[in-house]
């Protein structure tokens, strides 16, 4: 059943809720390297930099959340968008979840020596970008115009 939000066409419409397309990326990442494994040896420094990461992912993550909430906009981007955020994260780059979302599949490949995972984090980004932000793009921009496009120009869309 339809949402409500997506009916009514107020919604950025994306393919996919972005933590399903990263999973999937990592699933292929973690599959491929089952079947064609890749052998590593990044040992110790690749534990630390991997817990590193996932620590960075879920900090920026939380961060980014308490950041939406107070400006009391939606996360899913299923539903709409009341209120373009400019602060918090939001300051260095325009999608901290996502960038949170890349540190996180970073980080478990690095920890558990899946570099599959971070070949495929390549392809997985594309489909993020295509499927998912430049749809919320065309939204935000349709739905506040001069405000949101001065935003984009401020403020890079990654890091």
């Amino acid at each position: 059943m339809m949402s409500e939000e997506r009916s009514n066409g107020d919604s950025p419409n994306v393919i996919a809720l972005p933590p399903l397309i990263y999973a999937a990326g990592f699933g292929a990442g973690w599959l491929l390297q089952w079947l064609a494994p890749i052998r590593v040896a990044w040992g110790r420094p690749g534990e630390i930099w991997g817990l590193g990461f996932a620590i960075l992912s879920g900090l920026l993550a939380l961060w980014a959340r308490q950041t939406m909430a107070r400006a009391g906009t939606n996360v899913d981007p299923r539903k709409p968008v009341t209120a373009i955020v400019t602060g918090g994260p939001f300051r260095f780059t325009r999608n901290p979840l996502y960038v949170s979302l890349a540190l996180l599949v970073a980080g478990v490949a690095l920890r558990f020596e899946i570099p599959w995972a971070l070949v495929m984090l390549a392809p997985t980004l594309l489909v993020v970008r295509n499927g998912v932000i430049l749809r919320e793009e065309r939204y935000l921009a349709a739905k506040f115009g001069a405000a949101y496009l001065d935003y984009q120009k401020r403020v890079r869309r990654w890091v």
